[in-house]
Protein backbone atom coordinates (compact mmCIF):
# COMPACT_ATOMS: atom_id res chain seq x y z
CA UNK A 1 0.00 0.00 0.00
CA UNK A 2 1.26 3.32 -1.01
CA UNK A 3 0.50 6.25 2.35
CA UNK A 4 1.29 9.69 1.42
CA UNK A 5 -0.06 12.84 2.85
CA UNK A 6 -2.52 15.71 1.26
CA UNK A 7 -3.63 19.12 2.49
CA UNK A 8 -4.98 22.53 1.62
CA UNK A 9 -2.64 24.70 2.64
CA UNK A 10 -4.97 25.66 5.01
CA UNK A 11 -3.99 29.43 6.51
CA UNK A 12 -5.80 30.42 9.61
CA UNK A 13 -5.85 31.62 12.84
CA UNK A 14 -4.71 30.44 15.31
CA UNK A 15 -7.90 29.46 17.92
CA UNK A 16 -6.70 31.00 21.21
CA UNK A 17 -4.63 33.84 20.03
CA UNK A 18 -5.86 34.65 16.95
CA UNK A 19 -2.86 35.21 14.73
CA UNK A 20 -2.29 34.19 11.63
CA UNK A 21 0.81 33.69 10.20
CA UNK A 22 2.07 35.27 6.34
CA UNK A 23 1.72 33.86 3.73
CA UNK A 24 5.21 33.66 2.65
CA UNK A 25 5.53 32.21 5.84
CA UNK A 26 2.65 29.53 5.79
CA UNK A 27 4.04 28.66 2.50
CA UNK A 28 7.93 27.87 3.44
CA UNK A 29 5.81 25.86 5.89
CA UNK A 30 3.86 23.90 3.45
CA UNK A 31 7.34 23.15 1.35
CA UNK A 32 8.83 22.46 4.44
CA UNK A 33 6.34 19.81 5.01
CA UNK A 34 6.75 17.84 1.19
CA UNK A 35 10.43 17.86 2.00
CA UNK A 36 9.93 16.05 5.18
CA UNK A 37 7.69 13.61 3.97
CA UNK A 38 10.06 12.88 1.07
CA UNK A 39 13.17 12.61 3.74
CA UNK A 40 10.71 9.73 5.95
CA UNK A 41 9.98 7.75 2.98
CA UNK A 42 6.25 8.53 2.51
CA UNK A 43 5.05 7.75 -1.13
CA UNK A 44 2.50 10.32 -2.01
CA UNK A 45 1.97 14.32 -1.64
CA UNK A 46 -0.87 16.18 -2.83
CA UNK A 47 -2.23 19.31 -2.40
CA UNK A 48 -5.63 20.61 -2.88
CA UNK A 49 -6.93 23.59 -5.12
CA UNK A 50 -9.16 26.36 -3.32
CA UNK A 51 -10.12 30.05 -4.46
CA UNK A 52 -10.68 31.00 -0.29
CA UNK A 53 -8.61 32.97 1.99
CA UNK A 54 -8.58 30.14 4.35
CA UNK A 55 -6.57 28.25 1.88
CA UNK A 56 -3.34 29.18 0.07
CA UNK A 57 -3.26 27.29 -2.38
CA UNK A 58 -4.90 28.24 -5.51
CA UNK A 59 -2.36 26.48 -8.24
CA UNK A 60 -1.34 22.93 -6.90
CA UNK A 61 0.99 22.94 -10.14
CA UNK A 62 2.95 25.70 -9.06
CA UNK A 63 3.92 24.72 -5.58
CA UNK A 64 4.19 21.33 -6.42
CA UNK A 65 6.96 22.27 -8.97
CA UNK A 66 8.69 24.24 -5.81
CA UNK A 67 9.20 20.94 -4.32
CA UNK A 68 9.66 19.25 -7.03
CA UNK A 69 13.40 20.36 -7.13
CA UNK A 70 13.55 19.68 -3.09
CA UNK A 71 12.53 16.59 -3.17
CA UNK A 72 13.73 13.05 -4.89
CA UNK A 73 11.09 9.91 -4.86
CA UNK A 74 8.03 11.03 -3.46
CA UNK A 75 4.74 11.32 -5.68
CA UNK A 76 3.63 14.42 -6.48
CA UNK A 77 -0.46 14.94 -7.17
CA UNK A 78 -3.38 17.58 -6.88
CA UNK A 79 -5.68 16.84 -4.08
CA UNK A 80 -7.59 17.71 -5.88
CA UNK A 81 -7.42 19.55 -9.62
CA UNK A 82 -10.87 21.26 -9.99
CA UNK A 83 -10.72 20.08 -13.43
CA UNK A 84 -14.50 21.77 -13.96
CA UNK A 85 -13.74 25.18 -13.33
CA UNK A 86 -9.94 24.96 -15.15
CA UNK A 87 -8.70 24.47 -18.77
CA UNK A 88 -7.57 20.64 -19.43
CA UNK A 89 -4.95 22.04 -21.46
CA UNK A 90 -3.34 24.00 -19.13
CA UNK A 91 -3.62 21.45 -16.30
CA UNK A 92 -1.86 18.94 -18.50
CA UNK A 93 0.99 21.12 -19.43
CA UNK A 94 1.27 22.35 -15.92
CA UNK A 95 1.84 18.88 -14.60
CA UNK A 96 3.44 17.85 -17.77
CA UNK A 97 6.19 20.20 -16.70
CA UNK A 98 5.70 19.20 -12.90
CA UNK A 99 6.31 15.88 -14.49
CA UNK A 100 9.87 17.19 -16.15
CA UNK A 101 10.74 19.05 -13.34
CA UNK A 102 10.52 15.68 -10.70
CA UNK A 103 11.82 13.00 -12.86
CA UNK A 104 8.50 11.09 -13.73
CA UNK A 105 6.62 11.89 -10.03
CA UNK A 106 3.55 14.21 -11.14
CA UNK A 107 0.43 13.09 -11.29
CA UNK A 108 -3.53 14.65 -11.53
CA UNK A 109 -6.31 13.74 -8.71
CA UNK A 110 -9.14 15.26 -10.92
CA UNK A 111 -12.36 16.12 -9.29
CA UNK A 112 -15.72 18.57 -9.42
CA UNK A 113 -14.27 19.97 -5.92
CA UNK A 114 -16.74 20.39 -3.00
CA UNK A 115 -16.11 24.20 -2.90
CA UNK A 116 -17.99 26.63 -5.43
CA UNK A 117 -15.90 29.46 -5.46
CA UNK A 118 -13.85 28.58 -8.72
CA UNK A 119 -17.21 28.61 -10.88
CA UNK A 120 -18.27 32.08 -10.38
CA UNK A 121 -14.43 33.27 -10.44
CA UNK A 122 -13.67 31.89 -13.76
CA UNK A 123 -17.23 32.65 -15.57
CA UNK A 124 -19.06 29.34 -14.82
CA UNK A 125 -22.62 28.56 -14.17
CA UNK A 126 -23.10 25.99 -11.77
CA UNK A 127 -26.17 24.81 -13.78
CA UNK A 128 -23.54 22.62 -15.74
CA UNK A 129 -21.57 21.40 -12.56
CA UNK A 130 -21.60 18.24 -13.59
CA UNK A 131 -21.21 18.02 -17.57
CA UNK A 132 -18.68 20.24 -17.15
CA UNK A 133 -16.66 18.14 -15.82
CA UNK A 134 -17.80 15.17 -17.68
CA UNK A 135 -16.88 16.86 -20.83
CA UNK A 136 -13.84 18.15 -19.48
CA UNK A 137 -12.03 15.16 -17.94
CA UNK A 138 -13.14 13.70 -21.51
CA UNK A 139 -10.33 16.13 -22.91
CA UNK A 140 -7.73 15.37 -20.29
CA UNK A 141 -7.95 11.95 -21.05
CA UNK A 142 -7.22 12.55 -25.15
CA UNK A 143 -4.76 15.03 -24.47
CA UNK A 144 -2.65 12.31 -21.68
CA UNK A 145 -2.60 9.90 -24.94
CA UNK A 146 -2.05 12.21 -27.80
CA UNK A 147 0.11 14.95 -28.48
CA UNK A 148 -2.01 16.33 -31.76
CA UNK A 149 -5.88 16.50 -30.68
CA UNK A 150 -8.78 17.41 -32.54
CA UNK A 151 -11.77 17.52 -29.97
CA UNK A 152 -14.92 19.25 -30.20
CA UNK A 153 -16.68 20.33 -27.05
CA UNK A 154 -20.03 21.85 -25.04
CA UNK A 155 -18.21 24.22 -22.61
CA UNK A 156 -15.06 24.88 -24.16
CA UNK A 157 -13.94 25.99 -28.22
CA UNK A 158 -12.67 23.34 -30.37
CA UNK A 159 -9.04 22.12 -30.75
CA UNK A 160 -8.20 21.38 -34.61
CA UNK A 161 -5.03 19.14 -34.85
CA UNK A 162 -3.11 20.74 -32.48
CA UNK A 163 -0.13 19.62 -30.88
CA UNK A 164 -0.18 20.10 -26.76
CA UNK A 165 3.35 20.81 -25.02
CA UNK A 166 5.31 20.00 -23.25
CA UNK A 167 4.53 16.58 -23.32
CA UNK A 168 5.25 14.37 -19.50
CA UNK A 169 8.08 11.49 -19.74
CA UNK A 170 5.24 8.95 -19.70
CA UNK A 171 1.37 9.53 -19.80
CA UNK A 172 0.08 11.11 -16.35
CA UNK A 173 -1.43 8.95 -13.88
CA UNK A 174 -4.83 10.10 -13.42
CA UNK A 175 -6.71 9.49 -10.46
CA UNK A 176 -10.88 10.66 -9.92
CA UNK A 177 -11.87 12.23 -6.88
CA UNK A 178 -15.19 11.05 -5.15
CA UNK A 179 -17.71 11.71 -2.21
CA UNK A 180 -20.31 9.47 -2.03
CA UNK A 181 -21.91 8.83 -5.61
CA UNK A 182 -22.52 6.17 -7.26
CA UNK A 183 -22.42 8.29 -10.61
CA UNK A 184 -19.04 9.14 -9.62
CA UNK A 185 -17.40 5.61 -9.01
CA UNK A 186 -19.26 4.79 -12.24
CA UNK A 187 -17.61 6.77 -14.01
CA UNK A 188 -14.22 6.23 -12.97
CA UNK A 189 -14.22 2.63 -13.15
CA UNK A 190 -15.95 2.95 -16.79
CA UNK A 191 -12.80 4.97 -18.25
CA UNK A 192 -10.57 2.66 -16.35
CA UNK A 193 -9.28 4.95 -13.62
CA UNK A 194 -8.02 4.40 -10.07
CA UNK A 195 -10.74 6.23 -7.38
CA UNK A 196 -9.72 8.21 -4.42
CA UNK A 197 -12.41 8.24 -1.74
CA UNK A 198 -12.37 10.89 1.00
CA UNK A 199 -13.79 9.66 3.97
CA UNK A 200 -14.09 12.93 6.41
CA UNK A 201 -17.11 12.23 8.49
CA UNK A 202 -19.70 8.73 9.33
CA UNK A 203 -18.73 5.30 9.52
CA UNK A 204 -16.21 3.94 7.30
CA UNK A 205 -18.54 0.65 6.83
CA UNK A 206 -20.82 2.98 4.80
CA UNK A 207 -18.98 3.33 2.04
CA UNK A 208 -18.18 -0.32 1.57
CA UNK A 209 -21.30 -1.07 -1.19
CA UNK A 210 -19.98 2.53 -3.20
CA UNK A 211 -16.23 0.73 -3.27
CA UNK A 212 -17.92 -2.56 -4.35
CA UNK A 213 -19.62 -0.72 -6.91
CA UNK A 214 -16.64 0.51 -8.36
CA UNK A 215 -15.57 -3.01 -8.09
CA UNK A 216 -18.18 -4.73 -10.54
CA UNK A 217 -18.08 -1.88 -12.66
CA UNK A 218 -14.63 -2.26 -13.43
CA UNK A 219 -14.88 -5.92 -13.81
CA UNK A 220 -17.78 -5.37 -16.50
CA UNK A 221 -15.80 -3.22 -18.34
CA UNK A 222 -12.62 -5.44 -18.56
CA UNK A 223 -10.36 -3.47 -15.92
CA UNK A 224 -8.75 -5.90 -14.49
CA UNK A 225 -6.61 -4.14 -11.62
CA UNK A 226 -8.03 -1.17 -10.28
CA UNK A 227 -7.00 1.20 -7.70
CA UNK A 228 -8.99 2.49 -4.86
CA UNK A 229 -7.61 5.57 -2.43
CA UNK A 230 -8.88 6.35 0.82
CA UNK A 231 -8.20 10.17 1.85
CA UNK A 232 -8.89 10.67 5.40
CA UNK A 233 -8.43 12.59 8.41
CA UNK A 234 -5.22 11.56 10.30
CA UNK A 235 -2.92 13.38 13.47
CA UNK A 236 -0.72 11.37 14.79
CA UNK A 237 1.72 12.35 17.97
CA UNK A 238 3.87 9.98 21.14
CA UNK A 239 0.62 9.82 22.85
CA UNK A 240 -2.85 9.88 22.36
CA UNK A 241 -3.77 12.66 24.74
CA UNK A 242 -0.85 14.79 22.72
CA UNK A 243 -2.48 13.97 19.34
CA UNK A 244 -5.52 14.99 20.66
CA UNK A 245 -4.73 18.38 22.10
CA UNK A 246 -2.87 19.60 19.03
CA UNK A 247 -5.26 18.76 16.63
CA UNK A 248 -8.51 19.13 18.06
CA UNK A 249 -8.88 23.16 18.28
CA UNK A 250 -7.84 23.58 14.30
CA UNK A 251 -9.85 20.85 13.14
CA UNK A 252 -12.92 21.91 15.79
CA UNK A 253 -12.58 25.62 13.77
CA UNK A 254 -12.49 24.65 10.58
CA UNK A 255 -15.28 22.09 10.83
CA UNK A 256 -17.40 24.28 12.35
CA UNK A 257 -16.62 27.29 10.06
CA UNK A 258 -17.61 25.14 7.01
CA UNK A 259 -20.49 23.53 8.57
CA UNK A 260 -21.94 27.39 8.99
CA UNK A 261 -21.89 27.77 5.48
CA UNK A 262 -23.51 24.78 4.75
CA UNK A 263 -26.01 24.63 7.51
CA UNK A 264 -24.35 22.07 9.62
CA UNK A 265 -24.30 22.11 13.67
CA UNK A 266 -20.89 23.43 15.53
CA UNK A 267 -18.60 20.48 15.75
CA UNK A 268 -18.37 19.68 19.18
CA UNK A 269 -15.92 17.60 21.43
CA UNK A 270 -18.25 14.81 21.77
CA UNK A 271 -18.71 14.10 17.85
CA UNK A 272 -14.76 14.97 17.34
CA UNK A 273 -14.23 11.69 20.50
CA UNK A 274 -16.98 9.75 18.72
CA UNK A 275 -15.61 9.90 15.33
CA UNK A 276 -12.34 8.96 16.89
CA UNK A 277 -13.62 5.43 18.20
CA UNK A 278 -12.49 2.61 16.28
CA UNK A 279 -15.46 2.27 13.99
CA UNK A 280 -14.77 6.30 13.00
CA UNK A 281 -13.94 8.06 10.41
CA UNK A 282 -11.22 9.85 12.23
CA UNK A 283 -7.91 8.45 13.04
CA UNK A 284 -6.14 10.58 15.59
CA UNK A 285 -3.95 9.35 18.50
CA UNK A 286 -1.17 7.46 19.26
CA UNK A 287 0.80 5.80 16.49
CA UNK A 288 -0.61 2.14 17.27
CA UNK A 289 -3.96 3.93 16.88
CA UNK A 290 -3.27 5.20 13.64
CA UNK A 291 -1.94 1.92 12.59
CA UNK A 292 -5.01 -0.30 13.59
CA UNK A 293 -7.35 2.03 12.02
CA UNK A 294 -5.75 1.90 8.82
CA UNK A 295 -5.73 -1.93 8.87
CA UNK A 296 -9.24 -1.70 9.79
CA UNK A 297 -10.12 0.07 6.91
CA UNK A 298 -7.87 -1.75 4.40
CA UNK A 299 -9.77 -5.03 5.72
CA UNK A 300 -12.86 -3.11 4.54
CA UNK A 301 -12.00 -1.75 1.11
CA UNK A 302 -8.81 -3.15 -0.08
CA UNK A 303 -7.53 -0.59 -0.77
CA UNK A 304 -3.83 0.23 -2.13
CA UNK A 305 -3.33 4.10 -1.14
CA UNK A 306 -3.99 5.79 2.38
CA UNK A 307 -3.69 9.85 2.30
CA UNK A 308 -3.58 11.42 5.46
CA UNK A 309 -4.81 15.40 5.77
CA UNK A 310 -3.25 16.32 8.69
CA UNK A 311 -2.94 20.36 8.49
CA UNK A 312 -6.04 21.24 9.27
CA UNK A 313 -6.87 25.06 10.00
CA UNK A 314 -4.21 26.37 12.61
CA UNK A 315 -2.57 22.83 13.80
CA UNK A 316 0.96 24.29 15.08
CA UNK A 317 3.61 23.74 12.36
CA UNK A 318 5.90 22.21 14.99
CA UNK A 319 3.20 19.23 15.98
CA UNK A 320 2.01 18.76 12.10
CA UNK A 321 6.30 17.51 11.49
CA UNK A 322 6.07 15.60 13.86
CA UNK A 323 3.12 13.44 12.48
CA UNK A 324 4.48 13.62 9.64
CA UNK A 325 7.84 12.05 10.87
CA UNK A 326 5.59 9.71 12.95
CA UNK A 327 3.90 8.55 10.25
CA UNK A 328 6.91 7.63 7.51
CA UNK A 329 9.29 6.31 10.01
CA UNK A 330 6.10 4.02 12.68
CA UNK A 331 3.30 4.50 10.96
CA UNK A 332 3.78 3.29 7.42
CA UNK A 333 6.26 0.74 7.75
CA UNK A 334 4.43 -0.58 10.18
CA UNK A 335 1.23 -0.99 8.41
CA UNK A 336 3.25 -2.35 4.99
CA UNK A 337 4.57 -5.04 7.14
CA UNK A 338 1.49 -6.08 8.30
CA UNK A 339 -0.07 -6.42 5.02
CA UNK A 340 2.92 -8.56 3.74
CA UNK A 341 1.51 -10.89 5.84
Amino acid sequence: MEIGIYTFGDWAKDTVTGKQVSAQTRMQQLIEEIVLADEVGLDVFGLGEHHRPDYLVSSPAVVLAAAAVKTKQIKLTSAVTVLSSDDPVRVFQDFATLDLLSHGRAEIMAGRGSFIESFPLFGYDLGDYDTLFEEKLHLLLQLNKEEKVNWKGHHRPSIAQRGVYPRPLAPLPVWIAVGGTPASVIRAASLQLPVALAIIGGNPKQFVPLINLYRETAAKTGFAQPSIGINSHVFIADTEQAAVEAFYPGYADVMSRIGRERGWSPMTREQFDYMRAPGGSLLVGSPQQVIDKILYEHSLFGNNRFLCQMSLGATPHKQVLRSIELLGTVVAPAVKKALLK
